[in-house]
């Protein structure tokens, strides 16, 4: 173990050398992916210390044990080396999860995209429902969130709305909600109390930096157009909408939230970003799920992973077989239960393949 994060401990202070070099500092690209890997290093090598220091303490103890004649000394010697060796254990089990391999994009922050299903108005209903847990969840983790377009439902809700999000680990956090959501519930518009099933898909593509992208401008349409929906005085007055299209992969991004044409274009170029590199990305997440039974972490997006059933105050997520009965706290952004079960799932099969 020890030999272990010896190794990570040169590499965090080779890296350390590296981003003090004046040549390395120019070039951008590369001190931040330097930056990224120091950083990721760092409890390993905080947990190379502790570990350092902890057998120091157990052998330190021995002697003591086997040398000293004192019996109250041998004594608390004994004690000792039992509470070592008891954090020894605990440290032991810590190091095994650090050094499971961590998916090169958690860091990142994130776009969402949740998109209205099948179930009429009362998917797009569902799909505001969704926004609002989500929404309330950000708030509550001290993140940031970026409304990038949306496209409202004529009874409420949204046919289609994209965001960003900002903070620490949050593409790592929420990559476990892609896939399909259902809802089961007796719609408002039902007038015989039956209970009807609508689904809303969920997206979460790791947000990428403009040095993961290389976009070619000659690759890209760009057209402008009226932005009609909410947005004040310039809505269907000034073309500030933008919408472009890649012409290599056929992806069309249209963004038409803020009033000016010039923060449109940068929002819809994030996106555009964020899903050519989720093209590449995806096949980083195939190769893995090949390899794995639940896979938690990806979710194809046609996949079924979790339904909230109103009737019975029931959250259930399919991919771990978890079932909760606090679907109203669930629905007002607590959410960190479930993330937290299928974080444990997972880290529970990258250990058998990091052991195995």
């Amino acid at each position: 173990m020890l030999d272990k994060l010896k190794e990570f401990k040169q590499q965090y202070d080779e890296i350390e050398q590296q981003m003090s070099d004046p040549e390395i500092i120019a070039d951008r690209k590369r001190f931040i992916k330097l930056h990224k890997d120091y950083k990721d290093l760092q409890p390993l090598v905080e947990a190379y210390h502790e570990y350092e220091e902890l057998l120091s303490n157990i052998e330190s103890a021995k002697e003591i044990i086997h040398n000293e004649t004192d019996d109250e000394f041998v004594k608390m010697a004994k004690e000792e080396l039992q509470e070592f060796n008891k954090q020894k254990e605990e440290l032991d089990e810590k190091i095994k999860y650090l050094l499971i391999p961590k998916d090169p994009q958690d860091s990142k922050n994130a776009v969402m995209e949740i998109r209205a299903g099948t179930g009429g108005d009362e998917a797009g209903i569902f799909a505001g429902d969704l926004y609002r847990m989500y929404s309330k969840y950000i708030e509550n983790k001290g993140w940031k969130k970026d409304l990038i377009s949306r496209t409202e439902a004529p009874q409420g809700g949204y046919k289609e709305i994209i965001f960003n999000v900002e903070g620490e680990n949050v593409y790592g956090t929420l990559k476990y909600e892609s896939g399909v959501h259902r809802v089961q519930r007796v719609p408002q518009t039902e007038t015989q109390g039956r209970v009807h099933t609508s689904a809303a898909s969920v997206a979460v593509l790791p947000e990428a930096e403009e040095f993961d992208v290389e976009i070619k401008d000659s690759d890209i349409r760009k057209d402008t157009f009226c932005a009609s929906g909410p947005g004040g005085q310039s809505v269907n007055t000034t073309y500030s909408a933008v919408r472009l299209t890649h012409h290599p992969t056929g992806i069309v991004v249209s963004c038409q939230d803020e009033k000016s044409q010039i923060k449109n274009l940068n929002k819809a170029m994030k996106v555009l970003r964020s899903r050519i590199y989720e093209m590449e990305y995806q096949k980083y997440l195939d190769e893995i799920s090949s390899k794995r039974k639940t896979m938690v972490s990806t979710g194809d997006r046609s996949a079924k992973i979790r339904t909230y059933n109103y009737s019975q105050g029931r959250v259930t997520d399919h991919r771990i077989n978890l079932t909760l009965y606090n679907l109203q706290n669930i629905i007002d952004g607590d959410i960190d239960q479930i993330i937290d079960e299928l974080q444990t799932a997972e880290n529970a099969e990258k250990l058998k393949e990091t052991i195995g």
